[in-house]
């Protein structure tokens, strides 16, 4: 029904200006136990259309909670009027951006609705296992979660098409306390894209990856305090991810860029070693589903990967269509809005560094003196690439083997001089896909890495 009401108020589109329409659905659902009591169970949905209307270089929004076609009508000519009022103040006279192209990109998924009893007996069943298995946790916390985007793109000048984007997780959690009553704690994201029958039909499948959540937790527990000062690390997928995202990523947004961020005068210059290739993207990787497949945006540009380093050298942005004409670059499909009531924005996709060609094992056997990076609960990054993120699980190196667990920790440094300093690259790539980026607006992504060996400054105590 919204497909067809959306498609019969294109003819409302203008001649002269660039025009989309977008009918937008939120959902979420959130099932929270702590020690096996039921504590959150809840659901959210939203659902409505926008228009978003560019009159010689001046963009006018507008949105509405109903799924009409007088809403679609309205928020068309709102827009528009929009976009005239606020060109009149702007003094802009630009050429519009050149489209990437038209065509019909087709519905990639679709949304698979569980029951709520379903969602709480699956994580009744979790954590009744934690329970029996591990009664010396001083807390334990299971959690489910689900959100879903349901898009519908139609377009004056580029690609129409129906975007999906279901994911789900199911989070565990459990702390216990050092001898000196010193409360520790790990987490663990179990699921990914798509729905609560693609994941956790079976329960048990969860059971190895708990039990090793548990082992960690157990080595934290009679774990150390790393010894400050700017150490060799091996850092693992997910802090590879986190920083490849937070202190890297963000500053090669070009909306960013704009605003003055470190990238901008490092186009085409050494930023890492030639060991590092950095690519946002789009919808597939190595020849199966990136993380949270993304096949068209919110401007209608259909969905490429974006290589931001080669070997080493910084080669692109991500970009809208505007900024793309602006810096000369071709539009990819990075520009995302979270509601129906939120722009179109820059935003990241699914961003990597990629494998190279060692193990992990080899890495930790190159290491005499140094340490083991493995999770990150917590970090932040400007504009400047200095970041500083917490470190919530590792392990010391000593001579080339896996030492004690550390105590919770912070790393930090400047992202374009550390990846100069990595020197060996493992072999594969994991991929997380469970946060969100909290530019302006909340976005799901997916981010990961390789392990990588490299210097980077560690705190202690």
């Amino acid at each position: 029904m919204l497909q067809d009401i959306i498609g019969s108020k294109t003819g409302l589109f203008a001649d002269g200006v660039q025009t989309v329409l977008r009918g937008h659905e939120n959902r979420s659902r959130r099932v929270v136990l702590l020690k096996g009591n039921l504590v959150q169970n809840s659901r959210s949905d939203s659902a409505g259309i926008n228009a978003r209307v560019n009159n010689h270089g001046t963009f006018g929004f507008a949105s509405i909670a109903e799924y009409t076609p007088e809403a679609a009508e309205k928020v068309i000519r709102a827009a528009t009027e929009n976009a005239i009022a606020l060109g009149k103040h702007s003094g802009r006279n630009l050429p519009l951006p050149v489209s990437a192209g038209t065509g019909t990109v087709p519905l990639n998924a679709k949304i698979v609705d569980a029951e709520q009893k379903e969602l709480i007996e699956m994580c009744k069943t979790v954590d009744g296992y934690i329970e029996k298995k591990y009664p010396d946790l001083t807390s334990r916390t299971v959690v489910y979660y689900e959100d879903s985007q349901d898009r519908i793109v139609y377009t004056s000048d580029a690609y129409n098409g129906h975007l999906v984007t279901p994911r789900c997780y199911v989070f565990v959690m459990m702390s216990a306390e050092t001898k000196d009553g010193v409360p520790v704690e790990l987490f663990k994201a179990f699921g990914g894209f798509g729905s609560f029958y693609d994941h956790f039909s079976d329960p048990e499948k969860l059971y190895p990856g708990i039990d090793e959540l548990y082992k960690k937790l157990m080595d934290k527990k009679e774990g150390v305090y790393a010894e400050a000062g700017y150490k060799t690390v091996v850092l693992g997928s997910m802090m590879g991810g986190m920083l490849a995202h937070e202190a890297v990523g963000h500053t090669v947004e070009a909306d960013l860029v704009r605003g003055g961020s470190v990238a901008g005068p490092n186009l085409n210059k050494r930023v890492a070693s030639d060991l590092v290739t950095m690519v946002d993207f789009a919808h597939t990787y190595n020849g199966t589903p990136a993380a949270l497949p993304v096949f068209l945006d919110d401007e209608g540009t259909r969905a490429e990967d974006v290589v931001l380093i080669r070997d080493g050298i910084l080669t692109g942005y991500m970009n809208d269509r505007e900024s793309a004409a602006e810096y000369g670059m071709t539009p990819a499909g990075n520009a995302r809005g979270w509601t129906f009531t939120d722009e179109p924005i820059i935003r990241m996709r699914n961003t990597c560094i990629l494998p190279g060609k060692n193990t992990v094992e080899e890495l930790i056997a190159s290491v005499d003196d140094g340490y083991y990076l493995i999770d990150s609960g917590n970090g932040q990054a400007d504009l400047t690439g200095e970041f500083m993120f917490g470190v919530t699980c590792g392990y010391e190196i000593k001579n080339g083997k896996l030492g004690k667990a550390l105590l919770d920790t912070t790393v930090t440094g400047i992202a374009f001089e550390m990846l100069k300093t990595v020197d060996m690259v493992s072999d594969k790539v994991e991929w997380s896909s469970s946060g969100f980026c909290g530019k302006k607006q909340p976005m799901a992504v997916g981010m990961g890495g390789p392990h990588m060996r490299c210097k980077i400054t560690i705190g202690g105590r």
